[in-house]
């Protein structure tokens, strides 16, 4: 009942935020299953674009205070030549109970959707996040796994409810890099520890009862696209997976030559290191599995800026997208603020961004 009161809510949200910008053409598939295309034109489409946050802050920490940011973010991206901006949505924020989503956030997200179309840009919508602990409601973490998987499609529904009829939305990546448990866990031991005060890998089980790992996590795919095709059949779905490793292979379980087949195209996280641009490369290449291929995550991390542009040029055969990483701050203000000495953001991103616009156009070329 709540879930069905929730999604008439967030129907009439929708009803609010119409396409205002139908210029914007609907992201598919390529016929030969290498790429993307614009559908009704069939020109060429390459995801170039960001991880979005600002200044070290989720976007749900501003988005209801200082809208404006979010509106400033966005044509800045745009303007460096962004085509598609990716969003993580927290599942705490958008959920207020097992089957009943949070109708305010839901209308924010309506909003969100808007601010991509008046812009140009494309969404890659990124659920189930639980980046802070202190954000994840405890009756949430205390559900067992199949009422967690049914929290989590419900999640998905309302979401694809808010969305389906945008233009804007490039995809739904159901979870950022999930790991599938191959030994029982402790109860609502859900998450592997936080990496710079954030949890961004989770698990999707705490006891494999049996079950291969590949297994489980096909039907936890297959769970989550049926929740979203009971309301978007159109949009692309895929997941934000961890790269291979050449010590564990696939370490999280998601075996892509299994899980390929349920997804519109396959996403990697990939960070080059200094020196092993080559290894890099053979460990994106260990996810070309006959679907588009995306690298939703990279950045000089730990490489030089010259190794990133390296590895990013020498993906392009079997690559078709990049998404990299932008916290609020622009060009001009990062080296303001380097030549004021002002440790404001380590160095990455400004040469991030350098990197960014200096490859725009060759790593873009759309229509070819």
């Amino acid at each position: 009942m709540f879930l069905m009161a929730g999604l008439l809510v967030l129907t009439a949200c929708h009803q609010m935020f119409p396409g205002a910008s139908r210029g914007l053409d609907r992201i598919g598939v390529s016929a030969d299953k290498r790429g993307f295309v614009h559908t009704t034109t069939g020109r060429a489409f390459h995801p170039w674009g960001n991880n979005y946050g600002n200044k070290g802050r989720l976007m749900e920490d501003f988005w209801a205070s200082d809208w404006a940011t979010v509106v400033r973010d966005f044509q800045e991206m745009k303007g460096m030549g962004a085509n598609v901006v990716r969003v993580h949505l927290q599942f705490g924020q958008f959920m207020s109970g097992p089957d009943q989503p949070n109708a305010r956030a839901m209308r924010r997200l309506g909003q969100l959707v808007r601010l991509a179309e008046t812009t140009g840009l494309y969404l890659d919508l990124t659920g189930l996040g639980c980046y802070r602990h202190s954000e994840v409601p405890d009756w949430y973490d205390a559900l067992p796994e199949a009422q967690r998987w049914d929290a989590q499609a419900r999640f998905w529904e309302a979401v694809a409810a808010a969305c389906a009829d945008s233009p804007a939305i490039f995809c739904y990546d159901l979870i950022n890099e999930p790991i599938v448990a191959g030994e029982k866990r402790q109860p609502r031991d859900w998450y592997t520890g936080a990496f710079g005060g954030y949890n961004f890998i989770q698990f999707i089980n705490l006891d494999p009862a049996g079950r291969p790992r590949e297994k489980i996590a096909c039907q936890w795919i297959q769970t989550m696209v049926r929740a979203i095709h009971r309301r978007d059949t159109r949009h692309m779905i895929t997941v934000g997976l961890l790269p291979w490793d050449k010590t564990w292979g696939e370490l999280s379980g998601f075996q892509i030559k299994a899980v390929a087949p349920l997804l519109d195209f396959v996403s990697v996280h990939i960070y080059p290191e200094k020196g092993k641009v080559a290894e890099a490369l053979a460990g994106l290449q260990k996810f070309a599995a006959g679907k588009p291929l995306v690298v939703e995550e990279t950045f000089p991390l730990y490489c030089s800026p010259a190794e990133l542009k390296e590895f990013l040029r020498a993906s392009r055969p079997f690559a078709t997208g990049w998404i990299g990483h932008y916290n609020g701050e622009t060009i001009s203000q990062l080296k303001t603020a380097a030549l004021a000495g002002k440790d404001r953001a380590p160095s990455e991103w400004l040469e991030w961004l350098e990197v960014f616009t200096d490859m725009t156009p060759e790593m873009t070329r759309e229509g070819k």
